[in-house]
């Protein structure tokens, strides 16, 4: 079976599965391509609020296909350095994207498939699923921006015991650290995502944008410049329809109705 990233609209939801079942949703070029299509595609899309990414079956992804790296092995560095780049671009479009991605875990979630759930704004995932930073494991080093996100995160030692350990890692741990937002019963991960992006979707787009736009920026930002970013973003919605819609919905008590 090839390897595939489906897409189907749950309401105003579009979920993104990685559909690599028989290698436990492996990941490989056609499937960073499509990322990158469909959310090209939904970030244009006025009926697209939010983005699940999730994985076919019983797992999330299980990393890079060793069969496919290994085969690499006997080209040039440059081919395996383009796929990287393949998925570094999905990476870099995935925290770009204006609207809210949440990631749904069931199962296996190694390597670049961790990677992969890190680079999304939220993580939803089964109490039972297992995380592992298996780079080290094969003799590798990470890839899909995992050293850039735990960093971001934790602190040295705890990034580079996940990463230099290979450890397998529960989800309530991660919870404990602040890289997962939930843990859902086992089998309930995508149900659970799904809600929360419902009540991602009720809220106003632009303001939802200008917070992921807001928090990207921060950690590399001065006080200064951040203080600037906020004031701008802060006076660009006021003066957004939403903004207007908003505050007379909170002064009327009735319920907001965005676009």
């Amino acid at each position: 079976m090839t390897a595939s990233l489906k897409s189907h609209s749950h309401g105003q939801t579009m979920v993104l599965t990685i559909s690599n079942p028989e290698h436990r949703n492996a990941l490989g070029p056609d499937i960073y391509a499509a990322g990158v299509e469909a959310l090209n595609v939904a970030e244009g899309s006025a009926e697209v609020r939010s983005v699940v990414i999730t994985g076919e079956g019983a797992h999330f992804c299980a990393g890079g296909d060793l069969q496919r790296l290994q085969a690499n092995r006997q080209e040039a560095p440059a081919v395996q350095s383009q796929s990287i780049e393949s998925l570094h671009n999905w990476i870099e479009t995935i925290r770009s994207f204006p609207k809210p991605v949440v990631a749904a875990v069931e199962g296996s979630c190694a390597g670049a498939g961790f990677s992969l759930a890190l680079a999304c704004d939220l993580i939803v995932a089964a109490q039972n699923s297992v995380f592992v930073m298996a780079y080290s494991n094969l003799a590798l080093s990470p890839d899909g921006g995992a050293s850039w996100s735990l960093m971001q995160a934790l602190p040295r030692a705890t990034s580079l015991q996940l990463l230099m350990l290979g450890e397998r890692i529960e989800p309530a741990r991660l919870q404990q650290l602040g890289l997962i937002n939930a843990v859902s019963a086992a089998g309930a991960a995508l149900d659970d995502a799904l809600a929360l992006c419902e009540r991602l979707n009720a809220r106003a787009p632009n303001a939802l944008a200008s917070i992921k736009e807001l928090v990207n920026e921060a950690p590399h930002a001065s006080l200064h410049h951040q203080l600037g970013l906020e004031r701008d973003h802060f006076v660009r919605n006021l003066f957004h329809a939403n903004g207007g819609e908003g505050i007379a919905a909170f002064l009327g008590k009735r319920p907001a109705h965005y676009r």
